[in-house]
């Protein structure tokens, strides 16, 4: 008869994806997942089979919440460059506002494992996909009301938003502090060329 876990696994993942995005994978050392989530090393290994199986599983927990999140966010019914902007400057505050300034697993991933790690980058390629289709669709949505122009390349515009938005969490991490990642947001709207309706 097979042996019931003993531990909660959600858990786990939880206090591993917080460890990875604090020190990032090569500096966590299987001792620190143990310490970390409570659960010896033989457990661990049974559930995730290895250190690269609890990362995965890290990631994938972080991608969801994240991409979630922004998804959530992009629903609002608002003018869409009021909406980007809150969503952007939500980005900046996340990450400014940490005193460990850890950024964004997704990117921090992107940086350390790729493209050697393909399994990661499977991961990480899903994030961003989503991330994009989901700003894609709010700026779609802002073109069927003539907020953009009838022409406007939603598709291009949305590669931008987030290309910009993972240069923001790496300067952010990098010590940026909020004034010239808004800067850089505001600089980032008015390249898109969205009218400001806020102002009429």
């Amino acid at each position: 008869m097979a042996r019931t876990r003993e531990f909660d696994t959600d858990a786990a993942v939880e206090r591993a994806m917080e460890v990875f995005w604090r020190k990032g994978y090569a500096a966590t050392s299987i001792q620190d997942l143990v310490e970390a989530t409570g659960v010896g090393r033989g457990s661990l290994y049974a559930a995730f089979g290895s250190k690269d199986g609890l990362y995965e599983a890290a990631l994938e927990r972080y991608a969801r919440q994240s991409t979630g999140r922004a998804a959530a966010a992009l629903e609002r019914d608002a003018p869409v460059r009021e909406v980007l902007r809150e969503l952007m400057l939500g980005m900046v505050d996340e990450t400014v506002l940490d005193p460990q300034r850890r950024g964004c697993l997704v990117t921090n991933t992107a940086v350390e494992r790729l493209p050697a790690d393909r399994t990661a980058g499977r991961v990480v390629g899903d994030a961003l996909d989503a991330l994009t289709r989901s700003i894609r669709r709010a700026l779609c949505r802002a073109r069927e009301r003539g907020e953009l122009r009838a022409d406007a390349d939603v598709t291009a515009m949305a590669d931008f938003v987030v290309t910009a938005l993972q240069g923001i969490r790496v300067q952010g991490k990098a010590g940026a502090d909020r004034r010239r990642l808004a800067d850089v947001v505001d600089l980032a709207l008015s390249v898109l060329d969205i009218p400001d309706r806020s102002t009429k």
